[in-house]
């Protein structure tokens, strides 16, 4: 049985042209490897969200279900996420 299945697919003309361009650049062999590659990372990105979701998002979910009282007023953790923003910031500049 073959690992592999043909499929026929649309792209606007802009998406078609990029997919030539990175063939005839020599980046890539085929427009089938530009494809391939470009799903590949589609694929990754999602495997990263699912993974957020399951181990950061859920567990939060149930412990604020648990207790609401530990939630942290919107406010404060926007004053959390822009301190530890410039942090790094400073880290990158110093």
């Amino acid at each position: 049985m073959r690992s592999t299945r043909q499929l026929s697919i649309t792209l606007p003309n802009e998406m078609a042209d990029w997919v030539k361009d990175k063939t005839a650049s020599g980046a890539y062999a085929s427009e089938s490897e530009v494809i391939r590659d470009g799903l590949r990372t589609l694929k990754e990105r999602d495997d990263v969200v699912e993974r957020w979701l399951r181990e950061e998002v859920v567990p939060a979910a149930l412990a604020y279900d648990t207790d609401p009282s530990q939630a942290v007023p919107i406010d404060e953790a926007f004053d959390r996420v822009i301190a530890e923003l410039r942090g790094k910031e400073k880290a990158r500049a110093g």
